[in-house]
């Protein structure tokens, strides 16, 4: 987990710079900051307003995936509607049911947005600006007395959730508990949510951008709220780079299609292995890994693979970040 929370850190600091969180933690809004390059797509930045909205604390919510804040009233279709926007790279505006850590039911206007680099093109953050809904109808809440179709619903609901802590297990456990005090709880439901609110959020979005737009400015990789660039990288979509990033091996992905074959992806893992941030992998040939001990031969025998699109196993020196060469099996 701390080398995931590391990860973390990169995935912020050498986009804006270390010092963008203090300029968020000024704005008053609710909002979250995710990257799906990341496992499970979590959580890398929660601001105060948002914090104080749910009763988390920060350590309960950073490197968390959004689920965690879902309950049994929380509409599904609502959810899928998030993940198919993320899946497309688009914003996605809507009202939605979630859930304090005390397990109280609370709506929302949610509005989510991409941000993309301007370097090659791909999503490298998700934004999610939260405005609480006042409620103005009632309806009974979940209360125990289910037919057949509300519990094969239910079921197939939670089996979804992926429980990757304690914290969310609790909160499992709380939205789930028939016995608890929601019991004869009323929910209240929002009708569309209005101009003002509509108005905050929107607001909210324009103030957290200019925020990261300035601070990328400073590093010098500049991020957009549209992709407006011609890619010199082949860059992946949001929903593969989320599949591929609960894969737990070390890896790159590779684009034989451009000029000097460029990885287009590295997991984690391989990050961890090698030392490097993902920025420094990215657009690169794999040859960077290669050091003065590098058997000139085992290279010869990759290319001559890639040439002939051939799978190849081998063993061969490479050399981390911090310079101490690594024996890597390399298979492609």
């Amino acid at each position: 987990m701390e080398s995931q929370l590391v990860l973390m850190e990169q995935s912020f600091d050498s986009r804006y710079s270390c010092h963008v969180r203090e300029a968020l933690d000024e704005l008053p809004d609710s909002f979250t900051i995710t990257d799906p390059s990341l496992g499970c797509h979590p959580i890398v930045f929660a601001s105060r307003g948002f914090l104080k909205m749910c009763g988390y604390s920060k350590e309960e919510v950073i490197g968390k995936n959004g689920r965690i804040f879902q309950g049994p009233e929380t509409n599904r279709r609502s959810v899928m509607e998030i993940r198919e926007a993320i899946r497309e790279e688009r914003a996605v505006q809507l009202n939605l049911l979630n859930y304090r850590k005390d397990g109280t039911p609370f709506w929302m206007l949610f509005h989510m947005s991409p941000i993309f680099s301007k370097e090659d093109g791909r999503v490298i953050h998700f934004m999610a600006v939260q405005v609480p809904l006042s409620g103005r109808k009632k309806r009974p809440s979940f209360n125990g007395e289910m037919n057949f179709c509300d519990y094969i619903t239910f079921g197939s609901c939670r089996r979804e959730v992926y429980l990757d802590s304690e914290v969310e297990a609790d909160h499992a456990l709380k939205a789930n508990n028939l016995d608890s005090d929601m019991e004869n709880t009323d929910i209240e439901e929002p009708c569309e949510a209005n101009e003002l609110e509509k108005r905050r959020a929107a607001s909210a979005i324009n103030n957290v951008m200019s925020i990261l737009t300035h601070y990328s400015e400073l590093t010098g990789r500049l991020v957009s709220p549209k992709k407006c660039c011609i890619y010199e990288t082949s860059p992946l979509g949001s929903s593969i780079t989320t599949s591929l990033s609960r894969i737990k091996q070390s890896f790159v992905l590779t684009d034989m299609h451009l000029p000097d074959l460029p990885i287009v992806y590295s997991s984690d893992a391989f990050l961890k292995l090698t030392g490097y941030s993902r920025h420094e992998v990215l657009g690169r040939n794999c040859r960077f890994l290669s050091g003065m001990d590098t058997d000139p031969s085992t290279l010869f025998h990759i290319k001559e693979s890639i040439r002939t699109e051939r799978p190849c196993t081998v063993r061969v020196l490479s050399y981390r970040f911090d310079t101490p060469h690594i024996s890597l099996t390399f298979s492609i």
